[in-house]
């Protein structure tokens, strides 16, 4: 283990000795001697055999010749020491090699470096997880998470590598996003545009950034795409405050339009999570993140405050009142949920599912 040991560190630092052997050339070469024994060792570790001990003392008398002259007691504890700290190194470097393997493999097949909480990841895209493990898990819980999620990396691959139909996620009622409606100086999709699927939670923050991204790059006019609003939920707890209502609102916004001919549609579902995500109150701030801090009697009252400033009547304020409580909204989103969690398997939100692929986290313009 010393030889291994030896080699690992010689390799981190053999980019200092590259700059200082630019100016001396003797240590270079005495670096270079040291170095390809290392690696003799290692080579012959690989194929089973012993290292060669000579190279092995010459580590060790090294470290010790100064406490073989001083302290000659010392040397047989120190050389214990030596082993103990080889084997740690050689252990530790062994864990980064696999940490590092397995956050590339899992951004390659989840979009995220970090399985366990996939907003904690800065190589990937901005995305909110769903559920957060708990850093002050014990030990065991820890290990068997680890293992767990090398289970769920090679169980994501072949879903990376597969061909993604946007249009077999759809849930009824379907919203597409027209952004015409949002914007004027925006077209509307035409319907020989390729389907995509947009899954989002009304509190995200990382949703709405990637929503504000799609409507000014002009994704909605080249893709015909399907809202799906699901608010996250874990143990019986969402995640964003308000966001269930938010979602029952957007869904009986959604019924009210059922069996109307396209020119007398309200579109309130859409208008109403284009002004969730794109407005600011009064005073400036996001409406997004007002709705989560009111509670919520005051959020319901917002939100049909906005319904009433897309137009909507009393008579349709008294029907969305009574589709938000409604079974019918309550199976919209049981089936949204079994979409996102069981057949599109989402690791994080945003994910969108657009040119046969699917991807997680902010979509970037």
């Amino acid at each position: 283990m010393v030889c291994i040991a030896a080699f690992i560190i010689l390799g981190i630092i053999g980019i200092f000795v590259a700059i200082i052997s630019v100016f001396k050339r003797d240590f270079g070469h005495a670096y270079w001697k040291a170095m390809k024994k290392a690696w003799g060792c290692v080579g012959k570790k690989i194929r089973l055999q012993k290292c060669d001990t000579n190279f092995k003392d010459d580590v060790k008398n090294t470290l010790l010749k100064k406490v073989i002259l001083k302290q000659p007691k010392l040397v047989k504890p120190l050389s214990i020491i030596i082993e103990i700290l080889s084997v740690i190194i050689v252990i530790i470097f062994i864990w980064a090699i696999l940490i590092a393997i397995k956050s590339l493999l899992a951004l390659w097949a989840l979009g995220t470096c970090n399985v366990a909480k996939p907003s904690a990841c800065t190589l990937g895209s901005e995305v909110c997880s769903l559920d957060d493990k708990e850093d002050n898990a014990g030990i065991l819980e820890q290990t068997g998470r680890w293992f767990t999620e090398w289970g769920d990396i090679f169980s994501a691959i072949p879903d990376r590598v597969r061909a993604w139909n946007a249009e077999e996620y759809f849930v009824e009622p379907v919203t597409f996003v027209d952004a015409s409606i949002l914007d004027d100086t925006k077209e509307s999709f035409t319907e020989d545009k390729p389907y995509a699927v947009d899954i989002l939670d009304p509190g995200c923050s990382a949703c709405m950034n990637s929503f504000r991204n799609q409507l000014e790059s002009g994704f909605f006019e080249d893709h015909q795409t399907a809202l799906l609003v699901y608010p996250i939920e874990s143990d019986g707890v969402y995640k964003f405050a308000n966001s269930d209502l938010i979602a029952r609102y957007f869904y009986a916004s959604a019924l009210l339009d059922q069996g109307e001919l396209p020119e007398e549609q309200h579109h309130f579902d859409l208008k109403l999570i284009n002004k969730i995500f794109t407005g600011k109150t009064d005073n400036g701030q996001i409406i997004q993140s007002y709705l989560a801090s009111l509670d919520y009697d005051e959020a319901k009252q917002t939100l049909k405050s906005y319904l009433k400033e897309f137009g909507a009547t009393d008579e349709d304020l008294k029907q969305i009142s009574v589709l938000e409580k409604s079974d019918e909204v309550k199976v919209i989103l049981e089936r949204v949920k079994d979409v996102a969690e069981n057949q599109v398997k989402i690791t994080g939100i945003p994910t969108l599912i657009y040119d046969g692929r699917k991807h997680l986290g902010r979509y970037e313009k």
